[in-house]
């Protein structure tokens, strides 16, 4: 099943920020730490007009840590840019970005000249909990459903796998998925990368032998059953996705390939060039 999820305001919400960049000291960007690369929108560095950035890896604590590690190593390279896991909810490690942003914008933050920032990210990513805890009360709604806040900044959808990544996640609506395909995809991922988490969560001697299998498994463990003793597949997957997202079965990340140099590695084989190793000549040998 194709994953097809393009709202029509995107283009209006990068317009948007475009526009409001000119007056802004500092972005932040908040992604979700379980997919860092999936969950931002690359437009956003069209429009970023070189002002610094701060990408803030919400949810950090359903992470894997180290994934997140090598993610936040990775924008750190970029000019500019600054990369600061955290959980939204977590005021002292909210505070820490409160301090981030003074250090971007040491000529501000004086009576008179307030620091101007931007919250922008995809739906369901926590921008709405960051900025309540920032502001120390209720300003922006928060709800468990994507696009609660608005002129959210959407992610491009070319790539299915990046789409059914974000399924797995929650950032997606009900409405624009299938349960038991994107179950059934999760279940495939967490074979390959995280086969103990299953055992141990849903009390496995084996990882069954396939995707469809393992949700199978999932909802006789979880009692997602119908009349006779019948899996009921459908309340299955969408059973364990819910565990998934909550961090019910351990700390995950949902990138594949997860690393920053293998999705580079990836995106350049997409693109359809060859990456091949430079090898320097051997140095002649003197007669």
């Amino acid at each position: 099943m194709t994953i097809r999820w393009y709202p029509g305001h995107m283009s209006k919400a990068l317009e948007q920020i475009s526009e409001l960049v000119r007056k802004i000291d500092v972005i932040i960007e908040v992604l979700d730490a379980r997919l860092p690369y999936s969950s931002s929108n690359h437009l956003l560095e069209q429009v970023r007009r070189n002002k610094p950035c701060i990408k803030v890896l919400n949810k950090n604590d359903l992470a894997d840590p180290m994934v997140t590690k090598a993610w936040v190593q990775h924008f750190q390279r970029s000019s500019g840019v600054r990369a600061l896991p955290l959980s939204a909810k977590n005021i002292p490690e909210v505070k820490n970005l409160v301090k981030l942003v003074k250090q971007l914008a040491p000529n501000r933050g004086n009576p008179g000249y307030p620091i101007r920032t931007m919250v922008v990210g995809i739906p369901n990513v926590g921008k709405s909990t960051l900025i309540n805890t920032l502001a120390g009360r209720n300003i922006a709604k928060v709800g468990d459903r994507p696009a609660v806040t608005l002129r959210p900044l959407w992610p491009v959808m070319n790539d299915q796998g990046g789409a059914y990544r974000l399924a797995t996640s929650g950032a997606i609506g009900a409405n624009a998925l299938d349960y038991t395909n994107v179950g059934t995809f999760a279940a495939a991922y967490m074979m390959r990368r995280y086969p103990d988490l299953l055992k141990e969560r849903y009390k496995l001697a084996e990882v069954p032998q396939g995707p469809h299998d393992v949700v199978e498994a999932v909802g006789r463990c979880l009692g997602c059953l119908m009349s006779g003793g019948v899996v009921d597949v459908h309340r299955a997957a969408e059973t364990f996705l819910r565990e998934l997202r909550a961090g019910k079965a351990g700390r995950i990340s949902f990138e594949e390939p997860d690393t920053p140099a293998d999705i580079e590695a990836e995106l350049l084989k997409m693109a359809g060039i060859e990456v091949q190793a430079q090898t320097q000549p051997e140095p002649e040998q003197p007669e």
